[in-house]
């Protein structure tokens, strides 16, 4: 019964949360019902269930109830709320516990104070509504009290009478107390006329715009200047969605968050702060608006150092500079390459020299070397073409052989075509028959 009791307190507070204003809320009202007790049905309720009740008809058998009859008091708490008093009398034979029956029928008087919980106002001429309240009993020497729970159908009749059908469950408090239902018919009729509320008088404000945008005065933010109904009638000449107003740059389209300017280039490189990685130092668009990067800080920028892991000049393309002596120790080993006539087979005498370059190599790991092959202008152009590249790469196998990676060297042949010396001359053809080796640290 716990759980009931809450739950029709809850849908009447959820009701009443609905009250807007006085205008459907009831005045003094009395009244009369009749009634009809049934304490049968609700003592068989606990002994057989209301399953087994309503399958022998007895749930609502009028042959097995008493009927009485009861002053009614109502009074309007709110639209949906109305207090509801009222006392009965009945002819029964009222079961206490614990006690031997009467055996004959005896006066009860019972009274209780109730709030009907109403689903729709008075405004309406069928009316559901749930009660609870308390209530108190006597019953020959015997007091009792209860609590009074049920749901009804309010009639209105003109705003001035109300029809009132109620049937409750009345749950026992103390111990004299007996369970046991309660249908009511009655009716009750207002004590005075409802107060018909004076009609309210509307004033009609005045309504300007004095620039004719459509945005009245009263709402524009630029009465006097034509604007936009979504900028609050004021005018965006670039078209940013920012009011001119607003707007510290009104003829370049910006953002909201610079105050209607566009993303600003702090180092004017083109690329707006927004996405400049370093923007207050000009830089490109590939590295994300930071300057081109310089790993060894030798002022040649990584895209244009052959060496960006290691300090050197921008006229060796930002490579160290190899040592004077060493590459003089290889020109001079170049010098003292020799092959059998008119053959790419070396000679013997050949192999010091090309054993101390190919040390040098190995000795630095960054070095690399080119092997250019020539010849003179004796013979076929072909001929001497294809034997400067074979005698080229008979130095780079020589020193692959010694141990320096392959990927170190490049042999290339160039026949008869850079000649140093007057081919015309055997001294002159002589020097122009050689084998040139170029360090270089890319």
């Amino acid at each position: 019964m716990k759980k009931v009791f809450l739950l029709l307190l809850t849908i009447g507070f959820f009701l009443n949360s609905f009250a807007q204003s006085n205008d459907y809320k009831k005045g003094h009202a009395v009244g009369v019902s009749f009634f009809l007790n049934d304490f049968k049905a609700a003592s068989d309720i606990k002994s057989m269930g209301i399953v087994n009740l309503l399958k022998n008809h007895n749930l609502f058998n009028m042959k097995r109830m008493s009927p009485g009859l009861a002053l009614d008091y109502m009074k309007g708490l709110s639209n949906h709320m109305d207090f509801i008093g009222t006392i009965g009398g009945s002819f029964v034979e009222y079961p206490i516990k614990n006690h031997v029956p009467f055996g004959r029928d005896k006066f009860l008087l019972e009274a209780t104070g109730s709030v009907n919980f109403k689903l729709l106002t008075d405004h309406y001429w069928v009316t559901p509504f749930v009660d609870l309240g308390v209530g108190a009993s006597k019953y020959d020497k015997y007091f009792a009290a209860f609590i009074p729970t049920g749901v009804g159908l309010q009639v209105n009749i003109k705003d001035e009478a109300y029809i009132l059908l109620n049937s409750q469950y009345r749950i026992p408090v103390t111990e004299n107390a007996s369970a046991h239902f309660y249908h009511s018919l009655g009716v009750v009729g207002a004590l005075t006329k409802k107060k018909v509320p004076a009609p309210k008088v509307v004033e009609v404000p005045v309504i300007t715009d004095r620039d004719g945008d459509g945005v009245v005065d009263s709402l524009d933010r630029c009465p006097d200047v034509a604007g936009l109904a979504a900028l609050q009638g004021c005018p965006d000449r670039d078209g940013d969605g920012i009011a001119d107003i607003d707007d510290k740059c009104p003829d370049v389209p910006g953002l909201a968050k610079y105050q209607g300017c566009p993303i600003p280039d702090t180092d004017k490189d083109g690329i707006n702060d927004e996405e400049d990685k370093c923007p207050n130092v000009p830089g490109v668009a590939r590295y994300q608006g930071c300057p081109v990067p310089d790993t060894d800080g030798d002022g040649v920028n990584d895209e244009e150092d052959k060496c960006p892991t290691e300090a050197g000049p921008a006229s060796n393309f930002g490579c160290p500079v190899i040592d004077v002596v060493v590459v003089e120790k290889v020109n001079k080993a170049a010098q003292n390459i020799f092959f059998a006539t008119g053959s790419y087979k070396l000679l013997p005498k050949s192999y010091k020299s090309l054993k101390d370059v190919a040390q040098i190599l190995k000795d630095n790991a960054t070095y690399k070397i080119k092997i250019d092959g020539h010849t003179d202008n004796v013979g076929k152009d072909e001929a001497n073409q294809k034997l400067s590249e074979n005698r080229a790469a008979s130095v780079k196998a020589y020193l692959v052989g010694n141990g320096v990676d392959e990927s170190r060297i490049t042999s290339v042949g160039h026949g008869k075509d850079e000649p140093v010396a007057d081919n015309k001359t055997a001294a002159g053809r002589a020097k122009n028959r050689r084998v040139e080796m170029h360090l270089s640290n890319y």
